[in-house]
């Protein structure tokens, strides 16, 4: 039997987010039997979520812009390309005016948490953070999208985009609290697929033809620059879903490039290329 090897799953290798201090309030370092714990007053975490909701609403990151201006710079993009990526460049003028948002739907609120074991609320975090996503909806011009049940058949608008999607994981040592904030649409959710096939899959040429083959059932892109996530593997189904919520995310850019005797969690550049080359001979994205 093979030596007891414990491997974080996704080892993200390095965090090149630009963050922006929101208040230096409601977070401070206490002392409990000797350590240090971090205590996070519940009202900062409501803050967080409002200010995170409504920047995702009204403005792109600069990385994301110039992948849109990169289009306008491309030899090989065609006229509709750029005038679909200058119109979006417009459109994010007028969102980052902060009246309008950057796409009408304004989508289910999703909140992925890393709690480490040395933070301390004192309260139920998820409901913090609802109460984030309710002010922000509240209070910025966005449309409610969520819907309830009421019976197989019967559903309303919740007129507050609640409930929202929140996962919070503790164990991690260390008193850091990180989150990724997503508003992810049903247009972009109904363009998830999962294939359950077999090993026989996994040599190139099998691999290759399934691609082109299966790619093509994403059908009419939303808008650039599109977010194209392959997930191969995993745990269990379950896992592999939520590794493409984060990888199209951009959450997981920064994964070692290799695999290891652990099992950890990679990104195959050399089948990223291939990915994209298929992409383009099919004519699929800008």
């Amino acid at each position: 039997m093979a030596d007891f090897i414990y491997q974080e799953p996704f080892p993200i290798q390095q965090d090149k987010t630009e963050y922006r201090l929101l208040t230096k309030d409601y977070v401070k370092v206490v002392e409990c039997d000797g350590r240090k714990i971090l205590k996070v007053d519940p009202k900062g975490l409501e803050l967080l979520a409002k200010e995170a909701y409504s920047d995702v609403s009204f403005y792109l990151r600069a990385s994301h812009l110039q992948k849109l201006a990169n289009i306008l710079e491309d030899p090989e993009a065609t006229d509709n390309d750029k005038f679909v990526a200058y119109t979006m460049l417009m459109n994010q003028c007028v969102a980052a005016e902060g009246e309008l948002p950057t796409c009408q739907d304004t989508g289910t609120a999703i909140c992925i948490g890393h709690k480490g074991e040395d933070v301390y609320t004192g309260t139920n975090d998820a409901e913090c953070i609802s109460r984030g996503v309710y002010e922000t909806y509240k209070e910025r011009n966005l449309r409610y999208s969520q819907v309830v049940p009421f019976t197989m058949t019967e559903e309303k608008n919740s007129a507050t985009n609640l409930p929202a999607q929140i996962d919070i994981y503790a164990g991690h040592p260390g008193m850091e609290y990180d989150f990724l904030f997503i508003t992810k649409g049903g247009g972009s959710a109904n363009k998830t697929f999962l294939y359950q096939q077999t090993k026989a899959l996994l040599n190139e040429e099998s691999l290759t033809k399934f691609i082109k083959e299966h790619i093509l059932d994403l059908g009419t892109s939303a808008c650039p620059p599109y977010h194209l996530a392959i997930c191969i593997g995993g745990t269990s189904a379950e896992m592999c879903l939520s590794t493409v919520k984060k990888a199209s995310a951009g959450y997981l850019d920064e994964l070692p490039t290799s695999g290891n005797e652990g099992g950890r969690c990679f990104r195959d550049l050399e089948w990223e290329a291939k990915v994209e080359k298929i992409c383009q001979e099919i004519g699929l994205g800008a």
